[in-house]
């Protein structure tokens, strides 16, 4: 992934600063070296460019096999876009996908590198936070790594879903909040109320940092609600990047 990930930034990064002018800000709350997990709300596909875009470390994301295993130009085009920026496939045979991106990350942290997760678990449907699956308080307290809130901005605006080409303006950007402290809680990632009041904790940094308006509702369910469909039952900490 590496050869990939300093190619889209050679190419990519002047391109991206030219034309849109990000406005980026606590990159310093990022650690030069060693893990961290990074917490951020999801607007849009355009946060895989402007997230990572002002670290000089790759950020690598968790994402669902399928992403690699697609047939012929279209599979080989998915696969080698989501490597470029860092998505992580979860092998989920032999366990639950919760399970499988639990180990995945674990293991990804361990290996001293950032990992970026987004607890809603999916795109919000509109440009507010909604509420984060317990998963982001297991990997926290699990890894005992430091936890840094990161808000993305504007991105909704830039690229609502659906729409596939980018908007010249609004000005995008990421911001990097200061590493949340959960040590008190270490040894207790068994427990669902700790669980939920860890993840309750790290969302309402993310909406500090965003300014966004907060809703305690899944944003998987009000998007199914919004097409007619029924919500789709899941565990409160399964998730995915997109």
């Amino acid at each position: 992934m590496l050869w990939f990930w300093i190619m889209l930034r050679i190419v990519l990064s002047p391109i991206l600063y030219l034309v849109w002018l990000p406005k980026n800000s606590g990159m310093r709350n990022v650690p030069l070296r060693g893990p961290a997990l990074l917490v951020s709300n999801h607007l849009s596909f355009a946060d895989h460019f402007f997230g990572p875009l002002p670290l000089m470390r790759p950020i690598l994301f968790i994402g669902k096999r399928e992403y690699f295993t697609g047939k012929g130009i279209k599979g080989l085009i998915s696969k080698g876009f989501f490597t470029g920026v860092g998505v992580v496939p979860v092998d989920r045979t032999g366990g639950s996908a919760a399970e499988a991106a639990l180990e995945t990350g674990l293991r990804i942290l361990r290996e001293g590198k950032l990992l970026g997760i987004y607890p809603e678990g999916t795109r919000a449907p509109d440009n507010r936070l909604y509420r984060g699956k317990t998963g982001v308080a297991r990997l926290a307290l699990a890894s005992r790594v430091p936890v840094i809130p990161m808000a993305m901005i504007n991105t909704f605006e830039l690229m609502p879903p659906g729409q596939a080409l980018p908007n010249l303006r609004p000005r995008p950007g990421v911001r990097f909040g200061k590493p949340l402290d959960f040590s008190e809680y270490y040894g207790q990632e068994d427990d669902r109320e700790v669980l939920r009041k860890v993840t309750d904790q790290i969302m309402m940094a993310v909406r500090e940092l965003s300014g966004q308006e907060y809703v305690d509702r899944y944003a998987a369910d009000v998007k199914a609600e919004l097409s007619g469909r029924a919500p789709r039952p899941s565990s409160d900490d399964d998730g995915d990047d997109d």
